[in-house]
C-alpha cells in the first residue's frame, strides 16, 4: 500500500499530497451509498415510483452545469474554501436518510418520506457539485507536473478499492440485517466517510486564487462548440445519444429486481459488485490496447455489449431466461460496456478538440452529455410506472419496450460511430480525468471543472499562470 499512499521515504515528491488520496478513498463510500444503488433501494423501500427514482438518480447529472457557474466563486473564495464548503454542507443532508431509517420502522412508511429522501439527495448533489467545481483545477494547480500521473493512478486504485469494499459491505449488511437497520448502518458509513474526506481535504496545501473569469465569454463560446459543423460537434451528439441510452439502465434494473422478482437488497448489491468488476477487467484489458487499435473498435465493442445487455433483459422479462447466474453475467457485461465506452471516449475526445479551446470544449462535452443522460431516467420513469398497482411498481411490458428501444438505437448508433474519422498515427495524448475509469457514471460530472481559466480571464503574469492555472 505504500506504493499508493506515498510517504517521504517512498515518494517524497507525492508525499505532501497524500491527504488527497485519502480523500479519494473515503469519498467513494460517501457517493456510492448516497447517490448509488443503496439510495435507489431506499427509495423503493419508502414506496417511491419509477419517476421519483429516476429523478433522484438524475440529480448528479442534471446539476453538472452548476459546476461551470460555481467556478465564478473560485477567484473570490479560493479553491480550498469552495471545496470545503461544498463537501462540508453536503454531509449535513445525509442526516435526513439516517433519520428516515430510524423512524420508518417505528412510524411505518408515510407518503412524505420518499419525497424527503429525494429532497435530501437533491441538496447533497447540489453542494457536491459546487465542491467538484474546484477539485480538478485545484489538483492541477498544486501537483507537480511529473507527479500527476502517479497521483491519478493511485487515486484510481484507492477509490476503486474503496468502491468494491463498499459494494461488498452493503451486500453483506443487506443479507445479514433487517432492511432499515442495514440502511441505517450504510448511511452511517456514508456520514463517517464524508467527515473523513472533509478532514483529509483540510490537510492539503492551498493554491493561489485564480484570476477573475469572464463568464459571458464562456456563455458566448459554448453554443458555438455545440452547434458549429465540426468533428467535435458530431462526436458530441453521438455521445449524447449514448448517455440517453445507457444512464437509465442501472437504476431501473435495481428498482425492477426489487419490486418485480422481489430479490433481496443484498443480492442486488451483489450484482453491483459484478458490474464494478466488469469495469475493472475492461480497464485492465483496454488501456494496453487502445493506443494501437484506436478508439473506434472499442466504441463498436461497447455497442455490441449493449445489444447483448438489451437482448438478455428483454428475454428475461419475456420469461425465456431465469436464474441468478445469468443476472450476474449480465451485470458483468454491463460493467464491461461502461468502461469500454469511457476509455474510448477519453481517447477519441482528445483528437477532436481544438488545442487552444481544449478545456472549454471538454467542459461542454461533460455538461451536455451529463444533462442529457440525466433527463433520460426522469422521462422513462414517467412511462415505466405501473398504473395497475399502487405504490412502488413497474410496468414490465413497458420495460420490455425500453430494452427493445435500446437495442434498435444502439444498432443505429453503431453505424454512425463506425463512420468516425480517426487517425491512429496522430500523436494525441488521451485525456486522464481523475477517476474516469473506476467511476464511469460520474466521470462526466468532473469534466465541467476543467475550464482553463486562462481562456476566460484577463491576461495574467507568467508566474501567476504557472502557479494557479489548471492543465489539461
Amino acid at each position: 500500500m505504500s506504493r499508493f499512499l506515498p510517504t517521504e521515504k517512498t515518494d517524497p515528491e507525492l508525499a505532501p499530497f497524500r491527504a488527497g488520496l485519502v480523500f479519494g478513498f473515503f469519498n467513494a463510500p460517501a457517493w456510492q451509498i448516497s447517490i448509488g444503488t443503496p439510495m435507489v433501494l431506499f427509495c423503493e423501500q419508502l414506496g417511491a415510483s419509477p419517476f421519483q427514482v429516476g429523478l433522484a438518480y438524475s440529480f448528479v447529472f442534471l446539476l453538472t452545469p452548476i459546476q461551470i457557474l460555481a467556478t465564478a466563486l473560485l477567484p473570490q473564495f479560493g479553491y480550498k474554501r469552495v471545496m470545503l464548503g461544498g463537501w462540508g454542507i453536503r454531509a449535513i443532508f445525509l442526516l435526513v436518510p439516517v433519520w428516515l431509517a430510524i423512524m420508518a420502522p417505528r412510524w411505518g412508511v408515510q407518503p412524505w418520506m420518499a419525497s424527503a429522501l429525494i429532497g435530501s439527495v437533491f441538496c447533497f448533489c447540489f453542494f457536491r457539485t459546487i465542491g467538484a467545481a474546484a477539485i480538478m483545477p485545484f489538483l492541477y494547480s498544486i501537483l507537480p507536473p511529473k507527479a500527476r500521473g502517479r497521483y491519478f493512478g493511485s487515486d484510481q486504485f484507492l477509490s476503486g478499492l474503496a468502491g468494491v469494499g463498499t459494494l461488498l459491505a452493503c451486500a453483506g449488511l443487506f443479507a445479514l440485517l433487517p432492511i432499515y437497520t442495514a440502511l441505517l448502518v450504510q448511511y452511517g458509513i456514508a456520514l463517517f466517510s464524508s467527515y473523513m474526506s472533509f478532514m483529509a481535504l483540510r490537510r492539503l496545501p492551498d493554491a493561489p486564487n485564480p484570476p477573475a473569469m469572464k463568464l459571458m465569454q464562456l456563455i458566448k463560446d459554448t453554443p458555438r462548440h455545440m452547434f458549429a459543423p465540426t468533428p467535435f460537434r458530431r462526436f458530441l451528439w453521438l455521445a449524447v445519444i449514448y448517455a440517453v441510452l445507457s444512464t437509465p439502465i442501472p437504476p431501473f434494473l435495481a428498482y425492477y429486481l426489487k419490486v418485480g422478482p422481489q430479490l433481496g437488497a443484498g443480492q442486488i448489491m451483489g450484482f453491483e459488485v459484478l458490474r464494478f468488476s466488469g469495469v475493472i477487467v475492461a480497464a485492465a484489458f483496454i488501456r494496453r490496447r487502445i493506443d494501437h487499435s484506436g478508439a473506434r473498435p472499442f466504441f463498436l465493442l461497447t455497442m455490441v455489449l449493449y445489444v447483448a445487455v438489451g437482448v438478455f433483459w428483454w428475454s428475461y422479462l419475456e420469461g425465456l431466461l431465469s436464474g441468478l447466474a445469468v443476472i450476474y453475467a449480465a451485470y458483468f457485461v454491463l460493467g464491461l460496456a461502461a468502461a469500454s465506452w469511457t476509455i474510448a471516449n477519453l481517447n477519441y475526445l482528445a483528437q477532436v478538440v481544438e488545442e487552444n479551446n481544449r478545456a472549454l470544449m471538454i467542459a461542454v462535452m461533460g455538461a451536455v452529455t451529463a444533462c442529457s443522460g440525466g433527463l433520460s431516467p426522469i422521462l422513462w420513469g414517467l412511462v415505466l410506472k405501473s398504473e395497475a398497482e399502487p405504490g412502488a411498481a413497474i410496468d414490465v411490458n413497458v420495460f420490455q419496450i425500453f430494452f427493445l428501444f435500446v437495442i434498435a438505437a444502439v444498432v443505429v448508433l453503431s453505424s454512425l460511430l463506425a463512420k468516425l474519422a480517426e487517425d491512429k498515427d496522430a500523436p494525441v495524448e488521451s485525456l486522464v480525468i481523475g477517476n474516469a475509469i473506476f467511476r464511469p457514471f460520474r466521470a462526466a460530472t468532473y469534466l465541467a471543472s476543467l475550464i482553463d481559466l486562462r481562456e476566460v480571464s484577463p491576461p495574467s503574469s507568467p508566474k501567476s499562470d504557472e502557479t494557479s492555472q489548471p492543465r489539461t
